[in-house]
């Protein structure tokens, strides 16, 4: 199920222009972080919620708007990610990572949060959370979530919204 149409209503906005918003947010974190070019892929993507080796980071929202923001991407992509941000060689997911990918997940959780509300004075972001493994499951509200799918070099990002008004 897509965002409730209450935040919808509330936000002045309908699916397509929001989804629009936060693939141009998403693409312009790419592009200026790491000097990288996303392609969207426009496809219905369902909700995910079990991933296999894979980093997911997350950035929490809560005030008028809560919810939660994730990037998944293939432990591999992961790795080449943090190498275009910090300049240096990754061989295994460490500390550089996590920060790397918090990072990326932050700056586009603080795009989104700049368009559910007047300068996000009424939005708060929560510290970036990052998971990874060969097997584990994110739990979240995926009912009212937007899930929008990316490639890069042939590998795919996921970037999930889920929004609920408080």
């Amino acid at each position: 199920m897509p965002i409730p149409v209450e935040v919808l209503a509330a936000l002045n906005t309908t699916p397509e222009a929001l989804a629009k918003n936060l693939i141009d947010d998403t693409r312009s974190v790419y592009s200026t972080m790491l000097g990288l070019d996303l392609m969207h892929l426009p496809l219905e993507v369902d909700p995910m919620e079990h991933f296999q080796d894979c980093v997911s980071a997350m950035v929490g929202l809560a005030g008028t708007y809560n919810g939660l923001i994730s990037i998944h991407q293939p432990t591999s992509l992961a790795m080449k990610l943090t190498e275009a941000m910090l300049d240096m060689e990754v061989n295994e997911v460490d500390q550089d990572v996590f920060d790397a990918l918090g990072e990326i997940a932050n700056m586009v959780a603080g795009n989104v949060k700049q368009h559910l509300s007047k300068g996000g004075l009424d939005v708060r972001l929560s510290t970036p959370s990052v998971a990874t493994g060969s097997d584990y499951i994110i739990c979240t509200k995926q009912a009212n979530s937007m899930n929008l799918l990316f490639d890069l070099d042939e590998e795919w990002i996921l970037v999930s919204v889920v929004l609920e008004m408080d």
